[in-house]
């Protein structure tokens, strides 16, 4: 059953959350968004805001009350897939976080986004648990029993009380959503942008990375990366998750790794410059 208090609660949670919008009317990228401080960070994920829709064009961020305001990408990490924000606005309504390493099995779940072009939708579910999943890595994640759908990415998972738990950010077999746990949005936002070599991948089961994305200016496509190339490993290092990718990005930072991988029957070996993204100013 859900307390007298739910309503007020679910109410504040949507003026907390907005709807981003990125690139053209060619290629419309749409999600969800926390406002995480009053001062105006937005956190979404990152690949509502990617570098390919957002080459020329500023974001969109609008919110409950239907200002539509532009916003500024300050901080991406694909590999976490968080983005950050800044929007310059007054009476910015900012949302409440609880550490997710806190949370019980069972607990009342809270999802607010922007579904298949329903504003503010809520859904409700429960709390499965907390860390790795199967397939994705050694990487934490909160899982939780709640619908989501295309829109919802970047959004809110709350607890009852309304305190933001997770950034919601896909859906696995069975219907199980995950999210990023709050720590790391709190990491991330500590920490800033990571080393990147622009690419967007996928595990494939005992055989590697499968290359979903080249980033166009990117260090992957200087190499001559490609879009369906395998990746096999790097420096040394066999890639069986995107963790390990990670790593190897990380120990390379602001140098030049050699990358491994199949391109059809082929095995080719490149080396690509590993780029740390300089601090972006942010007026006062």
């Amino acid at each position: 059953m859900l307390p007298e208090s739910f309503g007020e609660v679910a109410e504040k949670l949507r003026r907390s959350t907005v709807q981003v919008l990125s690139g053209n009317q060619d290629s419309r990228g749409s999600g969800s968004g926390i406002i995480w401080d009053a001062d105006g960070t937005i956190i979404t994920n990152a690949h509502v805001v990617s570098d390919e829709r957002v080459r020329d064009e500023q974001v969109r961020v609008e919110l409950w009350d239907g200002r539509s305001l532009s916003a500024e990408v300050t901080a991406r990490d694909g590999y976490a897939d968080l983005a950050k924000l800044r929007l310059r606005a007054p009476n910015l309504a900012a949302a409440a976080w609880r550490g997710s390493s806190s949370l019980r099995t069972g607990e009342l779940a809270v999802a607010i986004g922007n579904p298949l072009g329903f504003v503010g939708a809520l859904t409700t579910g429960v709390v499965h648990g907390a860390g790795p999943m199967r397939g994705l890595g050694r990487r934490r994640w909160v899982h939780a029993a709640i619908r989501l759908a295309p829109g919802n990415s970047g959004g809110p998972l709350a607890d009852a009380g309304g305190r933001v738990i997770g950034v919601n950010t896909m859906v696995v077999s069975g219907g199980l959503a995950l999210a990023i746990p709050s720590e790391l949005v709190v990491r991330f936002l500590e920490r800033g942008s990571r080393p990147t070599i622009g690419i967007v991948v996928r595990p494939v089961a005992n055989t590697g990375l499968m290359l979903l994305q080249v980033n166009p200016n990117s260090a992957a496509e200087r190499a001559s990366l490609r879009t369906g190339d395998l990746l096999l490993g790097a420096n040394g290092r066999r890639f069986e998750s995107t963790d390990d990718l990670s790593e190897a990005i990380e120990d390379a930072a602001g140098s030049v790794m050699k990358v491994r991988f199949r391109r059809g029957n082929r095995s080719i070996e490149r080396e690509v410059s590993v780029v740390v993204p300089g601090p972006r100013q942010e007026a006062a």
